[in-house]
């Protein structure tokens, strides 16, 4: 059986077509909003229920919650702020304001609270640190001096050039279901495969009916794989290596915060509104620079016995010499000296050079792919 949306329902704000006529030919008469590509993918997913139950941007009482709670007002798990900030607002409390990316309205939004923040406590609370050099506090320190919470409606959405490959949680429910999966295990990565994810991806598929590798799409921090290699090289994967009928791909574009164990709840929030009954936890998952511990992210889960998606937590995986093959520290007896851990900047460096790593590391196939591209790398 597919999971429950998180709070119970999987949200839709999406207008009718007829509404969305009437309010772009009334466009004139509503204040408008700026907002950037972060919050234009926040906005869809809000829409297309990604991030049930919210339906709109948090009011205060919602994020004054979540910062120091990690969860809603009204209890239920949450752990990243969803928020929508602006300089000094021209509107007030109240009033229905037009969201705008560029000269495209994105959504209108029914304004319900207008309030002021603490942008250091955000930090320090989200991301442990107040340490500009992290991406998600030097995004927060940018932003706005105000927040404005309440509903909103999508009008329309970004072209995505990946369209084909996204599917959204009322689809992947529908999927599941065609496929027959009543359990279902969901892997969310920012990386092209090497044989570690492979690994603990099979590993988690034995205790399940299906694999749900879930890539995201969207702004990343330099040195990342560009989406299209991350899409082509797990097609390559998916054709040589995976079970047609125990595992599929489908993306979703989100921006990544980069805040570790928070990020990492959020992260299974998303899968479980998918339809994901279980969701792996990966080392360091969602983590950038040395801010969180290797495996924070395991423990975080234990606040959350009603999170109502089970965690798997397998550990990294490592090529051992003397067992032949991939293994991890619960399994191989064997001394750190028989170990070779793969490193995905190892491997990176690697690709730069034009070097193939071994097997045991990455599959061929995968490789080729990657190196098919000029520059897979975000620069």
């Amino acid at each position: 059986m597919v999971s429950k949306p998180h709070g119970g329902k999987l949200v839709r704000r999406i207008v009718a077509p007829k509404t969305r006529e009437r309010i772009l030919s009334e466009q004139e008469e509503y204040p408008r909003v700026q907002i950037d590509h972060g919050r234009v993918i926040d906005l869809e997913n809000i829409a297309h229920g990604v991030y049930s139950p919210l339906k709109g941007f948090l009011t205060r009482d919602d994020f004054e919650s979540v910062l120091h709670d990690m969860r809603l007002s009204d209890d239920t798990p949450w752990t990243i702020p969803i928020v929508l900030d602006v300089e000094k607002p021209d509107f007030e409390e109240g009033d229905a304001v037009l969201l705008y990316h560029g000269d495209l309205p994105i959504a209108r939004m029914h304004v319900e609270e207008i309030y002021t923040y603490d942008k250091r406590e955000f930090a320090v609370k989200v991301f442990k640190t107040d340490d500009p050099a992290h991406p998600g506090v030097a995004r927060v320190m940018e932003m706005g001096d105000y927040l404005i919470g309440g509903e909103i409606e999508l009008l329309n959405e970004l072209p995505n050039p990946f369209a084909k490959y996204t599917l959204r949680p009322v689809e992947t429910r529908v999927l599941f279901k065609e496929l027959g999966w009543k359990t279902i295990v969901a892997f969310q990565t920012r990386n092209a495969p090497h044989v570690g994810h492979e690994y603990v991806q099979k590993a988690a598929l034995t205790f399940v009916d299906g694999l749900f590798i879930n890539p995201v799409l969207g702004r990343k921090k330099k040195g990342d794989y560009k989406d299209e290699v991350i899409i082509k090289a797990y097609e390559a994967l998916f054709k040589h290596y995976y079970p047609k009928d125990a595992a599929t791909l489908a993306t979703v574009r989100y921006e990544m915060r980069y805040a570790g164990p928070r990020e990492a709840i959020h992260h299974a929030i998303m899968r479980k509104n998918m339809g994901a009954t279980h969701f792996i936890v990966g080392r360091d998952h969602a983590g950038v620079g040395d801010y969180y511990g290797p495996y924070e992210a395991w423990d975080m889960f234990d606040n959350f016995p009603d999170l109502g998606i089970t965690p798997m937590f397998i550990r990294e995986a490592f090529y051992c010499k003397k067992c032949g093959g991939m293994v991890n520290a619960k399994i191989c007896p064997h001394s750190e000296e028989f170990h070779v851990h793969i490193s995905g900047t190892k491997l990176r460096k690697m690709i730069m050079a034009g070097e193939q790593p071994p097997e045991y590391m990455m599959r061929p196939e995968v490789y080729e792919v990657i190196r098919s591209f000029e520059n897979p790398f975000v620069e």
